[in-house]
C-alpha cells in the first residue's frame, strides 16, 4: 500500500519556494491534482487553515475531488514567528502554549469543516513540528492520525498515550533533500553549518532526478518487503524542480500499485471522528 499525502500553504505565508514560483502554490495543487485524477491515485492533502480563509476558491478544487482527503496543517504555518520562536525558548514548545495550540488547531478544523461540510480526522503540523501538548490536543479535537516527522523504519501509525495514531513519513522528503529554489548547493552547505540539519535520510540534498530514484528504489523495496509506504511530496516543490517531468515518472509507478487515503490506515476502531462539543472563541487574533 503507498500513501501519498502533500502540504498545501496559503500564499500570504510567502515561503521560500513561494517567492521563487510564478503562480501561487494552491495553482500548483491544481496542476499537481490533475496528474493525481488521471492516473486515479488516491492523495491526502494536508492544507493550512487560512488556505480556506484567502484562497477558497482554488481550496475548493481540491477539496471536491474524488481522490483527495483533507487533513489539517496548522491555521497560518507558525506565524508570526518571533511568537513561536519565543515560546520555543521559554516553553519548549514551538507549537506555542497548549492554549494557542488548541485554538489554532480547533480555528483550523472548524474552518474546513464549515467550507467542506466534513469533519477532518488527520493532521500534519507545519514543519513536522510536534509539540509536547499535541498528541493531547488532536486527541481532544477528534483528530485521529497524526502524521509529523520522518522516520524510515516506521511501517504503521503507532498510538500515542492520548490515542491519537502516529504515522511519519517512511520514505525519503522531497523539499529538504532537493536542491531547487532558494536551495542552491551554497544555500544548503551554509543551513547545514548553521543548524546541523539531518533526519532518518541523513543530511544530503539532491538534485531532482538522483531524488527521483531513490525514491523509487525505496518504494520498491518497501513493495518487495511487504511493508506501507508513506510517501510527502510537495507540488510547488516538483513544480520547481522541473514542471512535474520527474513527479510524472514517480506516478507512473504508484499508479500501477495500491494507493489510500491516510484516514483508511486509521485502526477500524477508531476511525469515526469523534463529535466534540466546543463552546471556546473560535477566532484568531
Amino acid at each position: 500500500m503507498i500513501y501519498l499525502s502533500a502540504d498545501i500553504h496559503h500564499a500570504s505565508l510567502h515561503t521560500g519556494n513561494q517567492q521563487h514560483c510564478d503562480i501561487s502554490e494552491l495553482n500548483t495543487a491544481k496542476l499537481f491534482l490533475k496528474r493525481i485524477e488521471q492516473a486515479q491515485v488516491k492523495l491526502t492533502c494536508f492544507v493550512t487553515g487560512r488556505c480556506f480563509l484567502e484562497e477558497w476558491a482554488d481550496t475548493q478544487v481540491l477539496c471536491q475531488s474524488d481522490w483527495v482527503d483533507i487533513g489539517g496543517h496548522t491555521w497560518s504555518g507558525f506565524t508570526p514567528q518571533i511568537w513561536h520562536r519565543i515560546c520555543n525558548k521559554l516553553l519548549a514548545s514551538y507549537n506555542g502554549p497548549y492554549w494557542y495550540q488548541y485554538l489554532d488547531t480547533l480555528s483550523t478544523i472548524k474552518i474546513i469543516e464549515s467550507k467542506t461540510g466534513k469533519r477532518i480526522t488527520c493532521w500534519r503540523n507545519h514543519m513536522y513540528m510536534h509539540g509536547p501538548h499535541t498528541d493531547k490536543i488532536l486527541s481532544h479535537l477528534g483528530i485521529k492520525l497524526c502524521s509529523d516527522g520522518v522516520k524510515r523504519d516506521n511501517f504503521q501509525p503507532l498510538p500515542s498515550k492520548y490515542g491519537v495514531y502516529n504515522y511519519p513519513i517512511n520514505i525519503i522528503p522531497d523539499h529538504e533533500h532537493l536542491y531547487h529554489a532558494e536551495r542552491s548547493p551554497q544555500w544548503v552547505e551554509h543551513w547545514q553549518k548553521r543548524y546541523s540539519w539531518s533526519d532518518d535520510f541523513g543530511s544530503e540534498s539532491y538534485y531532482i532526478q538522483e531524488w527521483t530514484e531513490l525514491v523509487l528504489h525505496q518504494l520498491k523495496t518497501c513493495e518487495a518487503q511487504g511493508r506501507d509506504a508513506n510517501i510527502l511530496i510537495h507540488p510547488i516543490t516538483m513544480y520547481l524542480c522541473d514542471k512535474f517531468q520527474c513527479f510524472d515518472k514517480i506516478l507512473d509507478y504508484i499508479s500501477t500499485r495500491e494507493t489510500a487515503w491516510l484516514c483508511e490506515a486509521i485502526p477500524a476502531s477508531q476511525s469515526s471522528p469523534a463529535y466534540i462539543k466546543d463552546t471556546e472563541d473560535t477566532s484568531h487574533a
